[in-house]
C-alpha cells in the first residue's frame, strides 16, 4: 500500500514556449486550382473515344489525384516562443537572427540574382512576399532561410518578439 495518495506535480514546463505566436499555412491560389482543374479534363479527350463516362471517370481521378498531391504539399510556417519551423525545417530560436521582408522586384531579386546557394528554400511561384531569416548557428553552413509567405510583416513580428 502506497504511503501517500497524494498527486504527483506535473513537471515543470514553460507554456510560452510552445505557444504559437504564428501559423501560415502555404496554400495553392484559385488559378492553380483553376489549372489543375484543366489539367484533369485532358482525361476527358483522351478517353473520350473509348467512352465518354470513362473519360470523365478519367477527369475525376487526376483532378483527385493532383489535390491530394497539392495538399499534401502545403508547407506550413509555424513559429513558437522556442522553434521555427518552415515546411520540414524546424530551428530553435536562438539561432534566428535578423530577418527582412521584400515584396515586387526586391522579392524577385532575393529568389533570384541575390540568392545564395547554401539557402534553404520553401518558396511557393504563386505568392509574392518572400521572408529572408538569418541563420546565426556556427555549425550549420545554411546562411538564411528564403520563405514565401502572404503576411510578411506579421511573420516579421512574430520573429522580433
Amino acid at each position: 500500500m502506497p504511503e501517500s495518495s497524494a498527486a504527483v506535480p506535473a513537471p515543470n514546463s514553460t507554456p510560452s514556449d510552445d505557444t504559437v505566436l504564428y501559423s501560415e499555412k502555404l496554400w495553392p491560389n484559385f488559378w492553380i486550382w483553376l489549372v489543375s482543374a484543366g489539367l484533369s479534363g485532358a482525361g476527358i479527350l483522351v478517353f473520350a473515344p473509348i467512352s465518354l463516362a470513362a473519360g470523365l471517370t478519367a477527369a475525376v481521378v487526376l483532378f483527385t489525384i493532383i489535390a491530394v498531391l497539392l495538399v499534401l504539399s502545403t508547407p506550413a510556417i509555424t513559429v513558437t516562443g522556442s522553434t521555427l519551423r518552415v515546411g520540414r525545417a524546424t530551428i530553435e530560436r536562438r539561432f534566428v537572427g535578423t530577418a527582412s521582408a521584400f515584396r515586387g522586384q526586391e522579392a524577385t531579386a532575393e529568389r533570384g540574382t541575390r540568392l545564395n546557394g547554401l539557402a534553404f528554400l520553401c518558396i511557393r511561384g504563386w505568392i509574392d512576399p518572400v521572408v529572408r531569416i538569418e541563420i546565426t548557428d556556427p555549425s550549420d553552413r545554411t546562411p538564411y532561410w528564403l520563405t514565401s509567405t502572404r503576411r510578411p510583416d506579421e511573420l516579421l513580428a512574430a520573429l522580433n518578439s
